[in-house]
C-alpha cells in the first residue's frame, strides 16, 4: 500500500532514451521538410504552412527537451504528462479545424459573389446582342463558325 501512495505521489517526469530523442527529432526535421517542399511545389500556400511549420518546432522542441512537457502538465495542473500531451494535441486539431471552417466560409461566400457577377455578365451580353438587332455577340459568332451543323 505505501508502495502504491509513493507511485501515485511522485512527480511526473518523462523518461525517453537518447535513441527516441534523436529518432524524434529526426522525424520532426523530416516534417519540416515535407511542408517546405510541399511549398515548393506550390501544394500548400504560405499562410497555411505556418501553423504546419511551429507543430514541426513544437515537435522539435519536444525532442530536443523532453521535460518540457513535465513543465506544460505542471502548468495545466495535469498529473500525467500524457494527458498533457494529448490535451495539447486536441487543442491543436481543434483549432485547426476552426481555422479552416473559417477559410471554407470565406471561400464559399467568394464562390457565390463570383457566380453572381458571372450571371450579371452573361446577362449584360445577351442584353447587349438583343439591341443591336439580333446579331450574335462575338463569342457567339466565333462558335457558330466552329459548329459543322450551323
Amino acid at each position: 500500500m505505501t508502495g502504491l501512495l509513493a507511485a501515485v505521489s511522485e512527480e511526473p517526469t518523462v523518461h525517453l532514451t537518447s535513441q527516441t530523442r534523436i529518432l524524434a527529432a529526426i522525424i520532426a526535421v523530416a516534417f519540416m521538410l515535407m511542408i517546405l517542399e510541399l511549398i515548393r511545389r506550390d501544394r500548400l500556400q504560405e499562410r497555411f504552412s505556418v501553423v504546419w511549420f511551429i507543430a514541426g518546432l513544437g515537435m522539435l522542441a519536444g525532442a530536443i527537451f523532453p521535460g518540457l512537457l513535465a513543465g506544460v502538465a505542471d502548468v495545466m495542473g495535469v498529473r500525467d504528462t500524457n494527458v498533457a500531451l494529448f490535451s495539447i494535441i486536441l487543442l491543436l486539431l481543434l483549432g485547426l479545424a476552426l481555422n479552416f471552417s473559417v477559410i471554407m466560409s470565406r471561400q464559399a461566400a467568394q464562390i457565390t459573389r463570383l457566380a453572381q457577377e458571372r450571371a450579371l455578365e452573361k446577362a449584360r451580353e445577351q442584353t447587349r446582342s438583343g439591341e443591336n438587332g439580333g446579331e450574335p455577340s462575338v463569342r457567339g459568332a466565333a462558335t457558330a463558325k466552329d459548329d459543322p451543323d450551323g
